[in-house]
């Protein structure tokens, strides 16, 4: 088990930067998920929905921000992980995945860190969220 992190309000861990984000990928992910929805992997379809080509599945980039945050401070310290999709992420697209400390807390005995999360594409916010993780008492 990893030590808890030590960090302060305010402080933002390294960002991770993922892609650029090939049909590859995408195909993965849907295997791995069991989205099959043509929005994802058939441009005939897409070219009917308005969209401008095919689009990730948002719950990929929900994955990858929660394997930076697990990366980041220990997936044995997360205690509370949720997101909000913003925007699509178009093939090609690279992600810039981050978060920002807001608060620190005393909760039985553990000090939580609330973070502000976000996934940023090539055009801006893609995910955003928020998680809580066990940190080191300062």
């Amino acid at each position: 088990m990893r030590t808890p992190a030590k960090v302060r309000v305010g402080d933002a861990p390294d960002t991770r930067v993922v892609g650029p984000v090939s049909q590859t990928d995408i195909v993965r992910f849907a295997g791995a998920g069991g989205d099959f929805n043509p929005l994802h992997h058939d441009p005939e379809f897409v070219a009917t929905s308005g969209f401008p080509g095919v689009i990730a599945m948002g719950q990929m980039q929900a994955g990858i921000l929660a394997g930076w945050l697990s990366d980041t401070f220990g997936v044995e310290h997360v205690r509370s992980f949720g997101v909000r999709f913003v925007a699509p992420v178009f093939l090609g697209d690279t992600l810039t995945l981050g978060g920002t400390v807001v608060t620190i807390t005393q909760t039985n005995g553990e000090s939580l860190a609330t973070l502000d999360l976000v996934a940023s594409g090539d055009k801006g916010p893609v995910v955003t969220g928020s998680a809580t993780v066990l940190v080191a008492a300062t």
